[in-house]
């Protein structure tokens, strides 16, 4: 906890950087997203392709 301490009071602005998935410019050249906007996707393909079918 004491190093934690020692980094927040050293660093630029006294923050650390985000740690979320859709922040991260490497994860985001992969094309990789955070589970919950992967679940969306889906749930929207899944009705567009539902919907298809039907007509």
């Amino acid at each position: 906890m004491a190093f934690l301490c020692i980094k927040l009071v050293f660093r630029k602005n006294g923050r650390f950087s985000s740690q979320h998935i859709h922040d991260s410019k490497a994860m985001r050249q992969r094309g990789i997203h955070c589970v919950m906007d992967q679940d969306r996707e889906q749930r929207t393909r899944s009705r567009i392709s539902v919907s298809e079918r039907n007509n």
